[in-house]
């Protein structure tokens, strides 16, 4: 059943982004603006670059961690797991586990086709589709 069901048909496809050029500061705003948890960085040409996290940017300019002006290029996660728009729900689950470090989950997954970022999907997303497809089924 989860591989009839493709990422596409779930993820957000109005993606916040943040230029890698921007302050730390700034992109951590934007987060906590709209209450979202990660945010791919992209280049000056659109492209896919890397990630941020709330929880990252948050921890570290508490630390005082930062300089004045840091850069998001030079914070950001830079080896970040993607899947396509065309994979399966049960494809996403697995990258959200299996390429998260230790016993963690990817939370934000950028959906990514022919290098352009396209949407992203969270393990929200993922619940949000349990809740209403197949938990209340079983409770019925």
């Amino acid at each position: 059943m989860l591989e009839k069901i493709k990422v596409k048909d779930l993820m957000t496809k109005d993606v916040f982004t943040v230029d890698c050029e921007e302050a730390t500061v700034f992109a951590f705003e934007t987060l906590m603006k709209h209450k979202i948890s990660a945010m791919p960085v992209v280049d000056e040409d659109g492209k896919m670059v890397g990630i941020v996290t709330a929880t990252d940017l948050g921890h570290n300019l508490i630390l005082d961690k930062y300089q004045y002006g840091t850069k998001v290029k030079s914070v950001m996660v830079k080896d970040v797991a993607t899947i396509s728009s065309e994979a399966s729900i049960k494809d996403a689950i697995t990258v959200m586990f299996d390429e998260a470090p230790g016993d963690s989950i990817i939370n934000q997954l950028p959906v990514v086709d022919d290098g352009k970022l396209v949407g992203i999907i969270s393990d929200g997303d993922v619940i949000k589709y349990f809740k209403k497809n197949l938990i209340s089924k079983l409770i019925e």
